[in-house]
């Protein structure tokens, strides 16, 4: 583990006391119906502006994104200098490193640029990161990049396959994640994370369950740090889900673990999704209660993610012609 940092929560009094007149601007419930009855995307994109968000352009999935990751890069400046340890952003940083380690390995197979894939939202710059990956300059790099580029790049020679290779490289994230969160000294933090990795194993068992895998692939894509022992998913998988909500039930991913095992008996999955996001919200439910600390900030930062998954599902769903009710109950749980 790495070196735990000494700091008092009075040293969050200056970033904190921004936070709160930031989650004022924060998106309600009356304002994402604006949005799902606008007339036109015109009038969606000027009720966005009127909202705070600028020119959005709505014209395409690409350009939303675009539009939202500069909303994210100014968020992240806006605290970055106020924050005293940048493990707390870093969380919410480094699966952009991530991102763009998959992009170049990808890319480099393709013989292709990976330009196009690339964002600029994490700990190292895209252009920085990619010419250490191709110059075997990434030694250099911060936290678990280097081993996440050597083992992806193996991966993928030996096999040709881009989603094992992706796999071998979020098994480094979520390794770098819990040590990012770990090196802060923040309970609150570390539990948050540990619940990030408790939904993506939940995630990764329902998933593996209804595409008919069995318990050994369900091994290779688990990830060690949870809450729950990953021996237990694997008894579950072998007993082909039977188990799931129980195993489950005394967690904060009980709701959730009931929506998957209804989704494996031919449910739709998209309400066993909205409630592993939930549950991560509602980790961070107490934290508006505290006056100053770690706490607030992570609450909305967590909250802002939200609201960007939000955002996309319904202009996303207004440009399928997805009907108001249905984008409704697909809503995420926001910072209220």
């Amino acid at each position: 583990m790495a070196d735990v940092k000494r700091i008092k929560d009075t040293d969050y009094l200056a970033v904190s006391a921004r936070v709160r007149a930031l989650e004022n601007t924060l998106l309600t419930q009356d304002q994402y119906e604006q949005l799902i009855a606008a007339k036109s995307d015109d009038e969606a994109a000027k009720l966005l502006q009127a909202f705070g968000y600028g020119a959005l352009d709505l014209s395409s999935p690409e350009a939303l994104d675009a539009g939202l990751s500069a909303a994210r890069a100014e968020t992240l400046a806006d605290l970055g200098g106020g924050v005293p340890d940048a493990g707390f952003l870093d969380v919410f940083r480094l699966g952009y490193d991530y991102h763009n380690v998959k992009a170049v390995l990808k890319a480099e197979a393709m013989g292709t640029a990976a330009d196009s894939m690339l964002t600029e939202l994490g700990r190292v710059g895209a252009r920085e990161l990619e010419d250490a990956l191709r110059r075997e300059g990434a030694a250099d790099l911060p936290g678990r990049l280097a081993e996440a580029a050597a083992e992806g790049r193996e991966v993928l020679a030996a096999t040709r396959d881009p989603q094992l290779s992706d796999i071998a490289v979020d098994r480094w994230y979520h390794r770098d994640l819990l040590e990012t969160a770990e090196a802060t000294g923040s309970a609150f933090l570390c539990g948050y994370v540990r619940l990030k990795i408790d939904c993506a194993n939940l995630r990764a068992l329902v998933r593996a369950l209804r595409m008919g895998k069995n318990a050994e692939f369900l091994r290779g894509v688990l990830f060690a740090g949870g809450g729950v022992e990953t021996d237990e998913l694997l008894r579950v998988s072998a007993n082909g889900g039977s188990g799931l909500a129980e195993l489950y039930a005394p967690t904060a991913l009980a709701r959730a673990a009931e929506a998957g095992a209804e989704a494996l008996r031919g449910g739709a999955p998209t309400e066993f999704e909205k409630r592993c996001d939930d549950a991560l919200s509602a980790y961070l439910d107490d934290a508006r209660l505290v006056a100053f600390g770690e706490e607030p900030l992570l609450a909305y930062l967590a909250a802002l993610e939200t609201e960007y998954t939000n955002l996309r599902i319904v202009l996303m769903g207004r440009a399928a012609g997805v009907p108001g009710d249905v984008v409704r109950a697909r809503l995420r749980a926001g910072f209220v």
